[in-house]
Order: structure tokens, then sequence, then C-alpha cells
């Protein structure tokens, strides 16, 4: 794997990083009158492992279906398919959150609060009944919700799957992208333990402003995916 794709892969971990489940609730977690590290380093055990998993298991599935696609021989079918997910992702990125504010302000439609969701699971985490099992359990739903919808790390798992590794070499490299995305939490943490309640504002303003913006981030995602996908589906239209 060249120096660009691992430059990439980190850049996209990082991007990761700054989620709902990968930084937001830790942040919340080190706004606790007490951090409970153990309960913490656990949490993130959970994130990342779950994370590092899910990623073996697209990379080796992706890489199965690309041999199978091969043995079809012409590939013109499936460069229009990507052309037109593409194009969709482009315009859901472009106009998805002007969609979904006119949605929002129908009449009669209760308007939603995400940030509550993530409240509500801080809550669970460090309230006086928060085993480890509500650890995992809650680490799990925070994981799931979002998976589906964390493109970079969709995008990172097409750039592994494109190097060709072999299996061992898979796994190196998933779980590094994982350890990536929670080494921000864990560098919070070592600050937190460290200045203790001098760090407790400017940390409650920085999870306040990733609150906001996490919703928005994932538009201009979108919007960049899809721009690339349809210029690499036009790039080999045009050529083939």
């Amino acid at each position: 794997m060249d120096p660009v794709t691992l430059a990439a892969l980190a850049g996209l971990a990082l991007v990761d990083s700054t989620s709902l489940g990968t930084l937001v609730l830790p942040l919340l977690l080190l706004l606790a009158p007490r951090v409970d590290v153990r309960r913490y380093a656990a949490y993130l055990a959970v994130v990342g492992g779950f994370y590092a998993a899910v990623g073996v298991t697209l990379v080796l599935g992706a890489g199965a279906l690309r041999d199978l696609v091969l043995d079809l021989g012409d590939l013109t079918w499936l460069r229009w398919a990507q052309l037109v997910v593409g194009v969709v992702l482009l315009a859901a990125g472009a106009v998805g959150d002007k969609v979904l504010a006119w949605w929002r302000r129908r009449p009669g439609h209760a308007p939603e609060q995400p940030a509550d969701r993530a409240g509500t699971w801080a809550e669970r985490l460090v309230g006086a009944d928060a085993s480890y099992r509500v650890v995992v359990g809650v680490a799990l739903a925070a994981v799931l919700v979002e998976v589906a919808s964390m493109l970079p790390f969709l995008a990172a798992i097409g750039l592994i799957t494109a190097a060709d590794l072999p299996v061992v070499g898979t796994v190196g490299v998933v779980a590094a992208y994982a350890l990536v995305m929670v080494a921000p939490a864990l560098l919070l943490l070592a600050v937190r333990l460290a200045l203790r309640d001098r760090v407790e504002a400017p940390l409650a303003r920085l999870a306040a402003w990733l609150r906001r913006v996490t919703d928005g981030a994932v538009y201009w995602v979108l919007a960049i995916v899809g721009l690339l996908l349809a210029a690499d589906a036009a790039s080999a239209l045009g050529t083939g």
C-alpha cells in the first residue's frame, strides 16, 4: 500500500473520529464529575472493535464480489450504475439538508432533536445503574445507528479493497484505521485526567459544537463521494 493511500486512510479515519459514537459521546462522558477510566476504555474498545470487525467483513466481502464481477466480462453496465449512484449522492449532498429542513417545517410535524439522543445515551453511561452491560449496549447502539451513514469509513473500505492485500494485511490496516478513529477520544481522556477541572469548560464547548455540526457534516461528505464516483464512472465510460 503506497504512502498516498495510507495518508488518505488516515485522513478518513480522523474524519470518522468526530462522529457521535467516536467523539461526542466520549466527550459527554469526560464531562461527568468523576471520569470512570475503565468504563470509558470499555466503551471505546467496543466501538473500535466493532468497526474493525465490520471493516474486515466488508473488505473481504467486497473482494469476493469484485472477483465475481470481473468474471462477468463487460463492466459497462456497472459503470453506468456507478454513475447513477454518484449523481444521486451528489444531489443528496447538495440539497439534502434543505429538503430535510423543509420536511421538519411542515405543519404538525414535531421537530426532531438528534442531540437529545446523545444526551440520553450519555446519562445511561454515567448513571448509577451504568454497568458494563449498559456500556456495551450503548456503544453497539451508537455504532449500529451510524455505521451505514459514515461515508468516510465506507470510502476507506473501498481503498483497502482496491489495495488487494492478503487477509493478514487487511486485518492489520483495518485495525489501525479503527485505532486512529478512537485516538482523539483517548487523547482527550489523557488531557482530562492531567488537567482535571481546568479543561471542563473547553470540553463542554467542544461537545456542544460537535453536537451542532454532526448532522450537517454528512451532506458535504455525500457530495464529495458522489462527485468522485460520478467523475470516475464518466471517465471510464468515455475511454471505454
